[in-house]
């Protein structure tokens, strides 16, 4: 919670900051700021699509954070989502299967460029010099632009190359196992940056205007997090007020974590615009140029990996932008948001399968290598089993990203579930791919790769994927913050039925139609949950030696859905608090989601790589053992333990535990406010000079 001192935001208590990135701060939370909150039924949008907000950023109750992000949300299902199906019950194995293709002159156009951009990132690109300098060189900006991968996403009559989303994803996966920044840079630019914005809600004036340009080789990056405003966009600060004149808007506040902020030319700025007579106003989406006067990039941010990040906090003074630059109308900043994510989150999970597919490479070659006790260590069970995960995982992270991308690139599909599924899931795994192979190379794992080289050994930079790897459960939505927006989703269907019953503001009116409508749709749905295809021995034989896990995802997916209706039954309202819970059902659906997508994709590919029903197989019978974990933790946990000693630790009553330390100096606030007005720091703006 916060209070406001002349209209802009202090901070009165803690806050955790769950997005740090404003690519990551996405306004997906619905409850307690950043990892807090729940699926809820929340507000009806407002007239037009455009979202409620208080009377008074940055102080705001909780139900009214969950309207905003309630109202933000797409609330129709006008496409088919397997994901959807999954946690309902429904194993719609035909939405996936057969296995999606690509358009084959798509795919020639994707494989010349990936080509000519595999040569250049092998012949061009320094890692170990990006990483050691903290920064990507000009020559790199200059390269990167004269092939295109500026352009990437971008419709080729704008001067973009027009990559599908699969193609665009293999585009990251390369360059972000040369260079995960440049992976970052990329991402950030064109995933929620300018060109996916306009390309989804742009008029055809702001995409001539604009898309060319970023083609070209300028940079864009997507500024809503604000120094106190993390995955709560109720609590935005930042204003756009009109002009007398009606030609713009002035544009105040200030916006943290912006990657590519340094670099950027071209901004995408969330500013709440006061309501007015004939105004809705509301949180709103401005395409704003980088230079314009007002603008001050008061500090590039450092952080424990990603060295080359061009990551900012920049401040906005007074700023003019032309009414003319606003995306999609007033009020709609949110939902572009939020929908520009819904393909944006690929970008993500395509650098955790890269690091997969490297981190394999790794450790096959140093556990064949490396001798103890007369074997190899990759022939100890022990480190067998970390080999075993790493390759089982690599290739269902992998399945699912490339499933998704090829859903995203078929108009016949909603993927907003599924899309926010594989970025929970490769962020989480990728983590445990990295701490396994640490553990794999022992002390070698902690070593820096110069120091590796120094001495002669081969300069495998574990230890940096580590770092790198750690913000992507945080980054485009924290794990936390995953794990509600998908159970809010997967909800869904009971609250559009059942909601009324459990909202403490609806009348009897609206209690009783809920009833009538809730009494309809179970005593067709909760009959199907009870026997299905699973059942049957002979059922999905046509995936041979697979069929097993299939029918075991049929038999979950009902489980999952018995189990979300019996929890949903016994705490009624109360199920808004049982995040534990929500996380755990979720990461249920992630894994059967993956177990889906891979027996699909390894039967579509038996003839041309039999090795992947094995693969597949491994990943299934691991995931396996983690599903029902999943389920056994659903009911045997310490969940409401844990909650009541979080409130006697924030109480102060285990302090004494802390002693004996010298903790961090309590003389500055864990969150720094903000004073309106110019800025007083030195502008650290880069700008990349022309090429020579």
């Amino acid at each position: 919670m916060t209070t406001t001192q002349n209209g802009r935001p202090t901070p009165d208590g803690p806050d955790s900051a769950a997005t740090a990135d404003a690519a990551a701060a996405t306004p997906e939370s619905a409850g307690t700021p950043d990892s807090g909150g729940a699926p809820d039924s929340g507000g009806a949008p407002a007239a037009g699509g455009a979202t409620p907000l208080p009377a008074e950023a940055g102080q705001v109750s909780e139900k009214e954070a969950r309207q905003v992000a309630e109202a933000a949300r797409e609330s129709t299902w006008d496409r088919p989502s397997f994901g959807k199906e999954l946690f309902l019950g429904r194993f719609r194995l035909d939405l996936i299967d057969p296995w999606p293709r690509s358009d084959p002159d798509d795919v020639a156009r994707a494989e010349e460029f990936l080509g000519r951009f595999r040569d250049f990132l092998a012949s061009e690109v320094d890692g170990a010099a990006i990483e050691r300098d903290a920064s990507i060189p000009d020559s790199v900006f200059h390269g990167l632009a004269d092939l295109g991968a500026f352009g990437m996403k971008i419709d080729r009559k704008y001067g973009g190359l027009g990559l599908s989303n699969l193609h665009y994803c293999r585009a990251l996966i390369l360059a972000g196992s040369v260079s995960p920044a440049i992976g970052a840079l990329l991402s950030a630019h064109q995933s929620i940056g300018v060109p996916q914005p306009l390309k989804m809600f742009g008029t055809a004036e702001q995409k001539q205007r604009f898309l060319p340009r970023l083609a070209a080789g300028e940079v864009s990056a997507f500024l809503l997090t604000e120094p106190d405003v993390g995955s709560d966009p109720a609590r935005l600060a930042t204003t756009a007020e009109p002009t007398e004149d009606g030609t713009g808007y002035r544009l105040n506040g200030v916006k943290l974590w912006a990657t590519n902020g340094i670099v950027a030319t071209l901004l995408v700025v969330m500013a709440r615009v006061p309501a007015g007579e004939g105004r809705r106003g509301g949180i709103t989406a401005f395409v704003v140029d980088g230079d314009s006067a007002g603008i001050t990039v008061e500090r590039r941010n450092e952080f424990v990996g990603l060295r080359g990040l061009e990551n900012s906090l920049t401040r906005f003074h007074d700023v003019f932008v032309p009414a003319e630059n606003v995306i999609g109308g007033e009020g709609k900043g949110l939902k572009i948001a939020l929908t520009t994510l819904n393909t944006g989150r690929l970008s993500l999970p395509a650098m955790c399968v890269g690091a997969g597919k490297w981190a394999l490479n790794v450790a096959r070659g140093w556990a064949a290598d490396r001798v103890q006790w007369g074997r190899p260590v990759g022939e100890h069970e022990a480190v067998a089993q970390k080999l075993s995960f790493i390759a089982a995982t690599t290739y269902g992270m992998e399945t699912m990203l490339d499933l998704c991308c090829l859903l995203a690139d078929d108009d016949r599909n909603d993927i907003r579930i599924e899309a926010a599924l594989v970025k929970l899931y490769a962020s989480e795994m990728a983590w445990k791919i990295a701490d396994e192979l640490i553990q794999i190379r022992g002390g070698r794992g902690y070593e820096t790769a110069d120091s590796l080289a120094a001495r002669g050994e081969r300069a495998a930079a574990v230890e940096q994927m580590m770092r790198d790897l750690r913000i992507n459960r945080i980054f485009e939505g924290s794990t936390e913050i995953m794990h509600l927006l998908i159970a809010r989703e997967a909800v869904d269907a009971h609250l559009s039925v059942a909601g009324d019953i459990i909202d403490p503001e609806a009348g009897l009116g609206r209690k009783a139609r809920a009833g009538a409508r809730a009494g309809a749709f179970y005593a067709k749905w909760l009959p199907t949950l009870a026997v299905g295809r699973g059942q049957s021995p002979s059922a999905y034989a046509e995936f041979g030696p697979l069929a097993a896990h299939l029918r075991q995802v049929e038999r979950s997916s009902r489980k999952l859905a018995r189990s979300t209706f019996y929890a949903m039954s016994r705490w009624q309202g109360k199920m808004e608090r049982k995040q534990a819970f929500l996380g755990r059902i979720v990461d249920i659906g992630a894994e059967l989601f993956a177990m889906s997508a891979v027996c699909v994709r390894a039967t579509a590919e038996r003839d041309s790589r039999p090795e992947n029903v094995e693969l597949a197989d491994l990943f299934c019978r691991q995931a396996r053992v983690r599903v029902d974990a999943l389920f056994a933790a659903l009911w045997d946990n310490t969940d409401s333990v844990d909650t009541a000693a979080a409130k006697r630790i924030l109480a102060g009553r285990y302090a004494g535990l802390e002693e004996g330390v010298i903790t961090p100096s309590d003389e500055l606030p864990w969150v720094a406010g903000w004073t309106p007005g110019p800025s007083t720091a030195e502008d650290v703006r880069r700008r990349i000079p022309p090429k020579p």
